[in-house]
């Protein structure tokens, strides 16, 4: 299994994110970030929407590695999508994160119809204005999260550049198999976000049995056969163990019947969140 994707601009992506969603601001957040980088982790997952970024910056500075060495990952939040907003976030991202460049800049979540008559120019604008910063050079590569078939589909229609990734929730019981299907049609890569569905997926009896056979954590199990599906999966923990166990993937392999029998899984362990329904 490769440690990196390859973006179908050529840009590699670490195949394994570190994720910074509810990580408190502060000393845990630094010290997460450090003891990442320390495990192996050369690709880190931020957004503004988190209220971390001050202190990933720090982390990220204080880990010992040349900024060439991280792919590092930032959002624009719902209440800045547009045109002049678009630009403005990343200027306050990038000052936050003390960068000069973002590897990665994504929309967080689409402008949608149960919200705004006009999502399709919402979404166009943000894009523009992401386009724009990936010209100059201060994004190495755009994307969306959050993106179903249909917004992606608008976006393509109007795009100069078209996303490079789409960040969906994605784990076993939760496969968006439609939306990964369109994006691997348009060689978009899926991220998956929630790898482990908020922990209730580790309590899983069949999961639990593949992971004693393969002498692995429910959670390994879970983010391997993310990767074997070509899906880039994003754990998150500021537990030192967990930080370090889940990203001892790639020393084994999931047969093709328990890959088939995962991905047969009922809807199990969801967020429920959806981007025709959310009221953010």
């Amino acid at each position: 299994m490769e440690k990196y994707f390859k973006l179908y601009n050529d840009v590699k992506i670490p195949s394994i994110g570190f994720g910074t969603w509810q990580t408190p601001e502060g000393e845990t957040a630094i010290n997460s970030i450090k003891l990442a980088v320390q495990t192996g982790y050369r690709h880190i997952d931020a957004a503004a929407i988190y209220g971390n970024e001050k202190s990933v910056g720090v982390g990220i500075k204080e880990c010992g590695l040349d900024r060439e060495e991280l792919f590092v990952t930032s959002k624009v939040w719902n209440t800045e999508r547009g045109y002049e907003t678009t630009l403005k976030a990343f200027e306050k991202t990038l000052n936050d994160l003390q960068l000069d460049y973002l590897d990665l800049y994504l929309i967080h979540w689409p402008a949608s119809a149960h919200q705004f008559n006009n999502w399709r120019e919402i979404n166009a604008d943000t894009w523009k204005a992401m386009e724009k910063l990936y010209t100059e050079g201060k994004i190495r590569a755009l994307g969306v999260s959050n993106f179903m078939e249909h917004h992606l589909e608008t976006l393509l229609d109007n795009a100069k550049i078209k996303p490079s990734v789409n960040q969906i929730e994605y784990h076993p019981g939760c496969m968006q198999n439609a939306c990964v299907n369109f994006c691997t049609e348009n060689n978009i890569l899926v991220e998956g976000w929630s790898p482990l569905g908020r922990g209730k997926v580790l309590e899983h009896k069949m999961l639990k049995e593949m992971a004693s056979k393969y002498n692995k954590s429910v959670a390994q199990v879970c983010l391997r056969w993310a990767l074997q599906n070509k899906v880039l999966p994003l754990p998150k923990s500021t537990t030192p163990h967990r930080i370090k166990e889940n990203f001892v993937v790639f020393d084994f392999e999931i047969s093709a019947s328990d890959m088939k029998a995962i991905n047969q899984m009922d809807n199990f362990g969801g967020s429920g969140l959806h981007p025709d329904a959310i009221d953010f």
